[in-house]
């Protein structure tokens, strides 16, 4: 699907999209955990969460309520999970 396409061609854009969407593969976690895995700085996994969050993307989901601003846990969604298995199954990442 086109649809498919342009989301993959969207996360490999940008490698800090590429390394979010790679950890929370593994399992959710906070952005400083996701920083601390991956070893990039924090305001770059929180513009790319933010990125891959927005709506018609959805490939992320935010799994605490939103009023909580400290220890936000960070998950992949189900078309996240598709995405991910596409960037991999094509060679991409």
């Amino acid at each position: 699907m086109a649809e498919d396409w342009d989301t993959v061609s969207y996360v490999i854009r940008s490698q800090y999209r590429v390394d979010v969407l790679e950890r929370l593969a593994e399992g959710p976690a906070t952005p400083s955990r996701i920083a601390a895995d991956k070893d990039i700085a924090i305001a770059h996994v929180s513009r790319a969460l933010g990125g891959l969050r927005e709506e018609g993307r959805d490939m992320v989901e935010l799994l605490v309520s939103e009023d909580q601003k400290k220890g936000r846990v960070y998950g992949i969604t189900d078309k996240g999970e598709r995405v991910w298995d596409r960037l991999q199954s094509e060679g991409m990442v």
